[in-house]
């Protein structure tokens, strides 16, 4: 899902949302006040969007810095990927994974996912650049961050790193929320990493979607998302759930934000495409298997908010280079051999449209077109089968 750049996306939290939920609750009864404990001054949903709303219009997020685990657990096949803990960023696809975080303000940002034996860093230093450094192939890739009209740095931080934040997760389900039919409430006060938070509880309306609803866990205080759990339907355990697990609010020391690449390491440059995240790490077509670079000048989507289906050229060899950031080292997950076990897990399917094969899973669907093309989204088959004929 892309990335709005403007000054109040910043942080991630798109203020249209606002709009869109507010007129679900005047079309009902006013929201339940947060009951339970502990104990939290009664909100209701409007009013928490309002809060987030003028958070998001700030530069950034409040100085701070924690931890995050992020869990996935979407039902997919056994899959050939890294064992135990690592930093590698094809784990993340399954099981949990500890991300160390840290805020500075004016753009600066760490991410740190550490890993047994390694540990893969991205550094935005609020001057115009980010790193990622890569302690198992021992490279860094510097890049140029473009300035928006504003004069702000494009993308914020919290787009380098989708789904691994809350602020991030949060930027795309409240974005998702914006142009479809969505019941809001407010749940019962959480403790979420030792402090007193909200809870919003969105569920979609639009039938093909397979979220059952997304649980957003705000700070009482701050109100900056601390959780999102999301829920796919007929379960009761979260498919993806990130959070803090613990979180401080005070300024980070400036030498988190300095990086140096350690002498004999490898160093590329390159300027970050606004439109994808950093290849091979974070996201963005330059490391999904089988995508080619231009992808992201091909996306196309259907649909719209939770059913919204992303279609781009897919050829079905896997990359013909060697992920972004060096060559894989030992231990360090195959991109073709986790793509051969998908395909092969996949069912077939043909229609009007052609012929190809189905992945799903408890939250996503996947079809792979015999004629060159990947389509995707949190939807049903059948929703992509459809959108497919369209193209």
């Amino acid at each position: 899902m892309p990335y709005n750049t403007t000054r109040a996306m910043k942080w991630g939290v798109p203020v249209a949302a606002l709009t869109v939920v507010g007129a679900a609750v005047a079309a009902g009864p006013v929201i339940a006040a947060v009951q339970g404990d502990p104990t939290l001054p009664e909100r209701t949903a409007a009013q928490l969007l309002a809060e987030v709303a003028r958070n998001a219009q700030r530069a950034g997020p409040p100085v701070m810095s924690g931890t995050v685990v992020a869990t996935t657990s979407l039902g997919l096949p056994s899959l050939p990927l890294p064992g135990g803990t690592s930093s590698s960023p094809m784990a993340l696809l399954s099981g949990s994974h500890t991300v160390k975080v840290w805020y500075g303000g004016d753009d600066r940002l760490r991410l740190a996912l550490p890993g047994s034996m390694s540990e893969t860093d991205l550094i935005s230093d609020g001057k115009g650049q980010a790193w990622l450094w890569r302690s198992d192939a021992n490279t860094a890739t510097r890049f140029t961050l473009p300035k928006s009209k504003d004069g702000h740095r494009t993308p914020p931080p919290s787009s380098l790193a989708p789904g691994l934040t809350p602020d991030a997760m949060a930027a795309q389900v409240l974005k998702a929320a914006e142009s479809s039919g969505t019941a809001v409430s407010v749940d019962k006060s959480q403790q979420v990493a030792g402090r007193p938070s909200y809870q919003l509880v969105l569920t979609p309306k639009q039938p093909a979607s397979l979220i059952k609803e997304v649980r957003l866990a705000l700070d009482g205080e701050k109100f900056i998302p601390l959780r999102v759990q999301v829920y796919a339907k007929g379960t009761t355990e979260p498919a993806i759930e990130v959070g803090f697990t613990q979180v401080t609010f005070t300024a980070p020391a400036p030498e988190n934000f300095a990086f140096t690449p350690p002498a004999g390491a490898k160093v590329e440059h390159k300027a970050f495409d606004a439109e994808s995240a950093p290849p091979g790490l974070w996201g963005g077509d330059h490391g999904k298997p089988g995508a080619s670079p231009a992808s992201a000048d091909k996306l196309r989507t259907f649909g719209s908010g939770w059913a919204t289906v992303a279609e781009i050229p897919f050829s079905g060899t896997g990359p013909a280079t060697p992920p972004a950031g060096g060559d894989r080292r030992p231990g360090e997950a195959d991109p073709s051999k986790v793509l051969d076990t998908l395909l092969k897990s996949g069912k077939p399917v043909s229609g009007p449209w052609g012929s190809g094969r189905v992945i799903q899973t408890k939250l996503i669907s996947v079809l792979i077109t015999d004629d060159g093309r990947l389509l995707a989204g949190a939807v049903t088959p059948q929703a992509l089968t459809e959108a497919a004929g369209r193209g």
